[in-house]
């Protein structure tokens, strides 16, 4: 009895796997876009007899693999087979990699197509169209149908060994997750509500939305019943996405705690999951400043020759952070960033960024579409998520950059770009009225509408330069391709232009002008990003109001929201308004006494480490300059603009257990959320600001478009993300159980029945005015 076909594949896919080899090459190669290439497909079947056959379905069996796929035409007369390529520039640059992967192409479908038509021999035809001239190249070899035969044999097994492979990693891995437990001998106080929670919403299919406070574990809170209903659920991948670096080691902790022992799991038949950290490429390049490609960079050269050894080295291990990945890829000789990047595949569990997923070209959706994946996603302090969304989906182009790659730019591009700088000054001098000047001050313009005849010299510039880099990769500087890539970027986004969006220019002084394509609703790009995973949870201390981020994120309209009550209790957290001080701008000269005041009574009543938190950094130096006049025993220390990373945790280290001083920083910053100072490293913390953001033309063109769309248009461009602020900030000083300390909210505005009404209800708020 034959066996019977288990696993299924499509031809690429099949040769991506079993038949790439040589180096890996990023250099930029000017390719045509997805459009472009349908256009071209349909060209080159335009131009052929009448009884060619387009889009030919074919399939075959082997074993118990099924290989399925489209061939792209056959000819009957001519006995003809094609591959049809779309190009870009020269076809004599074009790496002998790809030339062997679109060889093995349509090898595989010549043999699919011996099989159906039961054919002793067929011409195979690589057909590579010039997208710019529209001119085509045959290259083409006669191949018998015994040797398309073997090489699809041979292709066959070497995917069946894997297929096999990873069948038998799926059963023991879900094995494994049946018999997982809760690594500790108890739940923290609301974290079983939080996994409850988390676990119905897996076998479901919703969305959550899931308020919990800071202290109570909520990542374990959510890994372990996710991975719970993994089995039960036929998950095929779990991504835990967070907004900065230290939200990806609190996950990787995490699972390392529920990771079963090996020995034990071998001994049981069972199988770790697969766990995967993405992370970028700047950050994994062993080789800084070396381009992409085999030339140059040594882990580049033969990569794919050495991939499957290394692949298969890492899924013996199953645990690949960063560490180990670099210790697998330099191992057998290959770049730790693309190792990673082709693990993403294979991996069951995967912690990166949200722009893994929820980016206009995200790794993790794009494979997940591919290959048909039912996904959980677990999306860790989302309350960043609409400002994280909203720069994914926004552009921004630099008139200042853009003349400096205009003077040293190739002859043959110059018009191009003339043109387009023409258009670009034009609309300066319309939305400025003419009055341009040299100073440094910026104007701000919001354009009524999308500037057609700009973007249609971008188009032009960016199909121009694109050609001509094709040609004449020499010329290629990282200016001029940095223009490039932001300028398709910008023309993307203007194709979809619409009520979620606008436009503006800023101009900081003669040929200085900034032009952007902001978005302002994410909602529109990330509701079909949701309905792609089969359950979400998006989670953090602050998700108040609700309706705020399921109209701004386009949520599913059955996603749940909960929240999970606070271990904490009011004496734990003595919280207090100054009513008698307003931040408001007009007020802010005349407040700065009492808040010096306020600062310093705390600090003497009870010595110990403060967080003093302000709405800009001028009012923080203001505040601090007067402190330090009239109380220079008090140890400060104060965060500064563009703080690099080590003096970020200089400013940190200061927060030692028993020690003194008050740390001034702006709120919403670095130091306002994400940092964890427990016990006595901070004591108590002073917020002078309601954290509402500047009143300006764009915020206020953003009020009109919200309050357009959801009628909420001062409460979603305002109130709401000022408060969520000022939560995380005072969300710094109680992080476990035995924490004590205080919180001043410094303005009057705190006391307004409607502001209280989104700060944590476990608060007791107690009010004063100057003593």
């Amino acid at each position: 009895m034959s066996e019977q076909p288990r696993y299924r594949v499509a031809v690429r896919a099949l040769c991506d796997f079993t038949a790439r080899e040589g180096d890996l090459d990023h250099r930029f190669t000017p390719s045509p876009s997805a459009q472009e290439g349908i256009v071209g497909h349909t060209l080159v079947a335009s131009r052929r007899g009448d009884g060619y056959m387009a889009e030919m379905p074919l399939s075959g069996v082997y074993k118990s693999l099924t290989v399925t796929g489209r061939a792209d035409g056959y000819d009957p007369t001519e006995n003809r087979l094609e591959e049809v390529k779309t190009y870009r520039g020269s076809l004599e640059r074009m790496a002998d990699n790809q030339r062997a992967l679109h060889w093995a192409q349509v090898k595989i479908y010549g043999a699919l197509l011996c099989q159906a038509r039961n054919l002793d021999e067929v011409t195979l035809t690589l057909v590579y169209l010039d997208i710019a001239t529209e001119k085509e190249t045959l290259l083409s070899q006669q191949a018998s149908a015994g040797e398309l035969e073997t090489f699809f044999i041979t292709q066959c097994e070497r995917f069946i060994a894997w297929a096999e492979q990873e069948a038998a990693h799926r059963i023991a891995r879900d094995a494994a997750l049946g018999m997982l437990r809760f690594p500790h001998a108890s739940f923290r106080p609301g974290q079983r509500e939080l996994a409850e929670d988390v676990y119905r919403a897996a076998s479901t299919g919703r969305c959550l939305l899931a308020q919990a406070p800071t202290g109570i574990g909520k990542t374990l809170g959510t890994l372990f019943p996710m991975l719970t209903a993994m089995p039960r659920q036929h998950l095929d991948r779990i991504a835990f996405l967070t907004m900065k670096t230290p939200g990806r080691r609190l996950a990787l902790d995490a699972l390392a705690q529920l990771r079963p022992d090996k020995q034990t799991a071998e001994n049981s038949g069972q199988d770790a999951p697969r766990v995967l950290e993405l992370i970028a490429r700047d950050k994994a390049c062993e080789y800084p400043g070396t381009a992409c490609h085999g030339d140059a960079c040594p882990l580049a050269a033969g990569f794919y020759d050495r991939l499957p050894a290394a692949r298969q080295a890492a899924v013996a291990e199953s645990w690949w952070d960063r560490e180990a990945l670099r210790k697998v890829a330099l191992a057998h000789g290959v770049c730790p960033y693309y190792l990673g990047q082709e693990l993403a595949r294979w991996a069951d569990v995967i912690v990166g960024d949200v722009n893994h997923w929820f980016d206009r070209y995200a790794l993790l959706h794009g494979l997940a579409q591919a290959n048909e994946w039912r996904v959980g996603l677990l999306v860790d302090e989302a309350h960043n998520m609409v400002e994280r969304a909203r720069g994914m989906y926004s552009a921004e182009l630099d008139q200042q950059r853009f003349n400096r790659v205009k003077r040293n730019a190739p002859t043959a591009i110059g018009r191009s770009l003339t043109n387009l700088g023409r258009q670009w000054q034009t609309l300066v001098k319309d939305v400025a009225g003419n009055k341009l000047d040299d100073t440094d001050r910026a104007n701000y313009h919001l354009l009524e509408s999308l500037p057609e005849k700009l973007v249609g010299a971008l188009q032009n510039a960016a199909a121009t330069i694109t050609n001509h880099l094709g040609e004449h990769p020499e010329d290629i500087s990282l200016e001029l391709q940095e223009l490039l890539f932001e300028a398709l970027a910008f023309c993307r986004l203007a194709e979809n232009f619409g009520d979620h969006s606008l436009c503006d220019v800023t101009q900081k002084g003669r040929g200085r002008a900034l032009i952007g394509l902001r978005n302002l609703i994410p909602a529109d790009f990330l509701t079909a990003r949701f309905q792609a995973t089969h359950s979400t949870v998006l989670f953090s201390a602050t998700l108040t109001p609700a309706h705020y981020y399921r109209d701004l994120l386009g949520l599913p309209a059955d996603t749940v929201w909960r929240e999970v009550c606070s271990p904490f209790v009011a004496r734990q957290l003595e919280v207090r308004i100054r009513r008698d001080i307003s931040t408001r701008f007009r007020d802010r000269e005349a407040s700065i006494a009492p808040m010096v005041g306020e600062i310093a009574r705390q600090y003497q009543q009870a010595p110990g480490h403060y967080l003093a938190f302000f709405s800009s950094f001028s009012y923080l130096d203001a505040a601090l300059a007067r402190f330090c006049e009239q109380h220079p025993d008090i140890p400060v220390f104060a965060q500064t603009p563009g703080m690099r990373e080590a003096e970020r945790e200089a400013f940190l280290t200061r927060f030692t257990p028993g020690g003194l001083g008050i740390g001034f920083a702006v709120l919403g910053g670095a130091f306002a959320e994400g940092i964890d100072l427990p016990g006595d490293r901070l004591i108590g913390a002073f917020i002078a600001t309601l954290g509402l953001p500047p009143f300006n033309d764009f915020n206020e063109a953003l009020k009109a478009r919200l309050e357009t769309r959801f009628g909420q248009g001062d409460n979603y461009t305002y109130r709401i993300p000022g408060l969520i602020k000022v939560v995380q900030a005072a969300g710094r000083v109680i992080r476990g159980p035995e924490d004590e300390g205080v919180v001043v909210l410094m303005d009057d505005r705190f006391a307004q029945p409607r502001v209280r009404a989104q700060l944590p209800t476990w608060w007791q708020l107690g009010s004063h005015t100057s003593p």
